[in-house]
This record gives structure tokens, sequence and C-alpha cells, in this order.
């Protein structure tokens, strides 16, 4: 079977800094990882097709992304970053689809875990952004924060001809045990048909030195109880996924945390289905 890693990134600083890396627990992580670093381990894992995901909110990025998508087969689709607030996202949606690559931007993302409003998804500019992104045949990613659900929840019952990725299933916080008031979010969300989560950047939010697959097993189980194989999809969440382990072992992992009957669901059709690949 060839899987499909639905959820990585790639960073050239000497293009553009990643002013999200601070500090000395992401030290690591400030360094180029280009797909000349992915490719190899990604093949080795018996990974086959991946989707590329934005990192920072900087309009450069998006074009950059597409013409690597481009470039190198193995990436068969990207969740680029536009302005949703902008009056004509429409149009801006269009002129990337134009762009060298654009047949592979397949859907959006903004830093909504980084926005002050736990309620920004709801604001009306941003509302109407969504709309465009459904009106363009994309999806859009979130990647949010536990107490952010409630609003996803709501944006997604908005607008239900807007299919809604979950990145990271929301970032649990598996490093204190905890499950609620998480897991009643997630479930919320997955009673929404028009949503999908990603299996993705959970060992980094563990205890990245120490952790182990089954510190991960209470949240996996609660988004296959909540969402099934048929919307959930494995991502690496590759380089950061680095700071935890490799990324053969973040692949070993998500199938050690799943049913071996759903892994095909999981670790290919759910992504190539969503993200339209």
């Amino acid at each position: 079977m060839t899987v499909v890693d639905a959820h990585h990134h790639v960073w050239d600083l000497s293009v553009r800094d990643q002013d999200w890396i601070i500090g000395p627990e992401l030290a690591p992580l400030r360094r180029d990882f280009t797909m000349k670093d992915l490719e190899p381990e990604a093949r080795a894992a018996g990974v086959g097709r991946t989707v590329l995901v934005q990192t920072v909110t900087v309009p450069e990025e998006t074009p950059e992304f597409l013409a690597l998508a481009d470039e190198h087969d193995l990436v068969a689709g990207v969740v680029g970053w536009t302005d949703l607030t902008r009056p004509d996202v429409a149009d801006e949606l269009a002129r990337l689809r134009e762009l060298p690559g654009g047949s592979h931007l397949k859907g959006i993302r903004h830093q909504v875990q980084g926005e002050p409003d736990p309620e920004w998804l709801l604001r009306p500019d941003v509302r109407r952004g969504l709309a465009a992104v459904a009106d363009a045949g994309l999806v859009y990613d979130l990647v949010v924060l536990p107490h952010q659900l409630p609003a996803c929840v709501r944006a997604a019952a908005a607008l239900p001809g807007l299919t809604f990725v979950l990145d990271h299933l929301g970032k649990p916080p598996i490093a204190s045990g905890a499950l609620e008031p998480w897991a009643s979010g997630l479930r919320a969300l997955a009673a929404l048909p028009n949503t999908v989560a990603k299996l993705s950047g959970l060992a980094t939010e563990a205890d990245p030195a120490s952790w182990t697959v089954e510190d991960l097993r209470p949240y996996a189980d609660v988004a296959l109880e909540a969402f099934g194989p048929g919307r959930l999809m494995y991502g690496s969440d590759w380089p950061v996924s680095t700071l935890a382990t490799t990324y053969g072992d973040i692949l070993d992992a998500t199938r050690r945390l799943t049913d071996p009957d759903d892994h095909t669901q999981i670790l290919q059709t759910t992504a190539t289905r969503v993200y339209d690949l």
C-alpha cells in the first residue's frame, strides 16, 4: 500500500525566517528542512504522496510551495495560506490556481491557534473568506487549540459546503494526561458530517523526550470513536515531529494506534478523497 502523508512542512531559513521557532526546546528546528531531506525518508517508509502545509502567514510562501509541488512528484497537494479577510479573496484563490503548480492547491490554512480571539473563525469577514474557499472547491485546515474547538464547531455548522480538516486532533493536552474539555470539543466537531481530522502532531503534544505509544492511545481512541477511520488521515508533521522521533517511527506509531483493518483508510484513502489527490 502506498501511504499518503497528509501533513508535513519544509522551510529554508535563507529565504525567510520561521519566527515561531523560538526557545531552547525548538532549537533543533532552527535549520533548513527541504524536500531533499524529506524524500529519502518518505520513500523508505513507503510514502508515495504527501500534502505540504503552510508554516507562516505570508503571501509569498504559497506560490513557492506550489512550485515545489510542480517539481517534486512526491508532493501531491498543497495547503497554502491567503488572507481570508481580504475583499478579493475569491480572485486571489483563482490567481493562485493559475500559477505554476496551481493545480496542486487543495486547501487553505491560517494560524488560528495564534489568534487572541477564540471566536476568530466566526468573524463576518473570516466567514466570507471561508465561503470563498468552499466556492473554490478547496478544503480548510484548522490549526487550533482545544479552547478554540467550540468556534470550529459553529463555523463548520454554518458552512456545511466546506470541508474542515482538523490538524493534530486539535492539539490535545497529552503531556498532562487530561482528556476534557478537549474530548467533548472533538466529539462535537466530529458530529458534523463536513469534518475530518488528522492523526498528526501527537508525539510532540506529549513529552517529546519520553513519550510512548501508550501515552497517545487514549487520544487516538477518542478520535477513532468520534470520526471513524473513514474521516481520519495520517500526517507525519515532519519536521516538527523530529523533536520526538524519526519519520519512520511516527508512521509506525500510527499503525500501532489503529486497527490493521483500518490502515488503508487512515493511511491512504481518506486523504486521497478529502484533498482530491
